[in-house]
This record gives structure tokens, sequence and C-alpha cells, in this order.
């Protein structure tokens, strides 16, 4: 598969993110974000790691639960307290400045230097972002901001730590995806039990939210994300993180009726634009990178074809030969 099909795949996570929050708002019970954050994460992963049917070893028990407090365990009740405490649009612009946090992690652990252009392009990406969902009415909160902030930071972290890593010989991504949710929905399960108590009365509509949340939402959208890790640098994958917010205002306009104003609209432009451009910088650093290293090395399940083999074992049931 070449790259461009890649970055279209791993695009179709924050673009199914971008879905969140008029599912949330149409169909699911009011004031229960954690309870909904291990709806997402926990059946997901266990359905992931049950059609895989491989499950951690060794040192891959405690990996997975790190990266799984990262991306899900963490990052999910940070986000939620950062929505809860400011106005939507200051919480999208603290998210969006994720991508700064994978450059500079990515190029401390992973040694991948971003160029000035690709530095440029998040930036730009978040000045986009901002100018889609930021409002003249919007209010900061100290700890909603901290929250935000600290959200962000371990998203990104999460994502190069899940790069760093890579995966155990024979593991595909749809393995360590499961194993990943399964770890950060347990995260989740005692803070929301303290905070919001016992589960709600669920309804018809509730159920269609929640298995949409977690077969789409979740397990498909984060199965695309790592597998996108795999396949690309960090900072590229990071780099398509403003097409959620982006994704969400289009939902908000088409299905709930919201008006953008011409200033949203710029934005929008501007956001994508710099999507498109980080991906056009990335590539071409990437092709100059391989140029100059002539036939490199093939890093932990960088390469297309271990990563289609691998797919392939997630999905059989035969056993992986070491």
């Amino acid at each position: 598969m070449n790259r461009l099909a890649t970055v279209a795949l791993t695009a179709l996570a924050p673009i199914s993110w971008g879905s969140t929050y008029a599912v949330a708002t149409e169909l699911l019970p009011p004031d229960r974000p954690l309870f909904t954050g291990v709806m997402r994460a926990l059946p997901a992963g266990l359905l992931l790691t049950a059609l895989s049917r491989r499950i951690p070893k060794g040192e891959w028990w405690w990996k997975s639960a790190v990266l799984g407090a990262l991306n899900i365990g963490a990052f999910f009740p940070l986000l939620f307290l950062a929505a809860y405490r400011l106005p939507g649009g200051v919480a999208a612009v603290l998210g969006s400045a994720g991508p700064l946090f994978v450059v500079g992690l990515a190029a401390l652990v992973l040694g991948e230097r971003a160029s000035l252009r690709t530095v440029l392009a998040a930036v730009t990406g978040a000045l986009g972002v901002s100018m889609v969902v930021l409002t003249a009415a919007a209010q900061l909160d100290l700890v909603g901001i901290i929250a935000g902030v600290v959200s962000s930071a371990s998203m990104a972290a999460g994502t190069v730590m899940t790069k760093r890593w890579g995966r155990p010989d024979g593991v595909g991504p749809l393995a360590m995806t499961g194993w990943q949710l399964t770890a950060g929905g347990l995260i989740i399960i005692p803070i929301a039990a303290l905070l919001e108590g016992a589960p709600p009365a669920l309804d018809g509509k509730a159920f269609l939210g929640y298995g949409y949340m977690m077969l789409i939402n979740t397990g498909t959208a984060y199965w695309l994300w790592f597998r996108g890790i795999g396949k690309l640098t960090a900072t590229s994958v990071t780099l398509l993180g403003p097409l959620s917010p982006l994704t969400a205002a289009v939902i908000g306009w088409a299905a709930l009726g919201q008006a953008l104003s011409p200033v949203q609209l710029v934005g929008m432009a501007i956001a994508f634009g710099a999507t498109v451009a980080g991906q056009l910088f990335a590539a071409r650093a990437a092709a100059r990178a391989t140029a100059g290293a002539g036939a490199p090395t093939p890093e932990p399940f960088s390469s297309a074809e271990k990563t289609d083999r691998n797919i392939s074992m997630d999905l059989t049931a035969e056993p992986v030969r070491r």
C-alpha cells in the first residue's frame, strides 16, 4: 500500500473522532463522560483482543498498560475534565496543540527532526482550528486549561511511545489496539465509579450510540490510528489531528443546524490546508531520508509487507511461528 493510501486510511480516525460530540449529545445519557469513556474503550478492547486471539506476554503486559494509560486511560478523563471546565472551543484549541507536543517528543525519543515548514504547518493548523471553534464569549479556567494541556501531552506521549516500542514479533496492530483499549478502559472504571456512581439506565438510542462509539469511533478508529503510526512517522500521523474538530464543525452545520460564519469557513480552509501541507512536507522528508540512506534497514513494523502479514496473522486462528 502506498503512502497516500496509508495517510487516507489513517485520516479516517480523527474524522471519526469528530463525530463524538454529535453522537454524545443526540444519543447518549447526559453528564456521564467517564462512563462513556469506559463504554468506548473496554468492550472494543476486549472484542479486538478476542478477534486477534493474542494476549500480551512478558514485558508487553506493562508496556500495554503504559500505552493504554497514555492513549486512553489518562487521556479520556483529562479530555472530559477540560471539556467540562472550558468552552468547547477552548478545549478543542488545546487539543489541536497535540502535534506540537509530538514534534518535540519525536525529536527527543525517535530522532525525527521536524523541518521548520512542518512546525509551521502544525502551528497554522492550530490557528485554523481556533478560528473555527473559538468565540468571543470564551472564558478561561486554570484547572480546565491544565487538564487540556496534559491530555494533549498524554496522547502525544502515547503516540510517540507506540512508535518507539513497536510491536512484538508476529503481533499485528489489531492485537496491540485491543490491549491498549482494554488497559485504558480498566483504568477509567474506578475513576468513573468514584465520580459518577452507578451506571445509568440505557434506552435504545443509548445502545445505538454506544455501539457506534465502540465499533467505529473507537475500535476501528484506534486500529487505523495505531496502524498508521506503524507505517508513517509519528509527526506525520499527528498532523492529521485537526481533521477531528473540522469534522465536528461540518457535522454540527449539516446535521445539527449550527451556522458557520465566514471566519469559521476561512479557519476551516486554513486548518485543512495546513493538514495537507504537513503531509506533503513529511512525504518529501521521508523521500529524502530514503534517498540519502540508500537501502535503509527496516524499522520495527514499518514495512508494509510485514504489517500486512501481521494483520493476516491477527485475523486467523493459526498459531504464529516464532
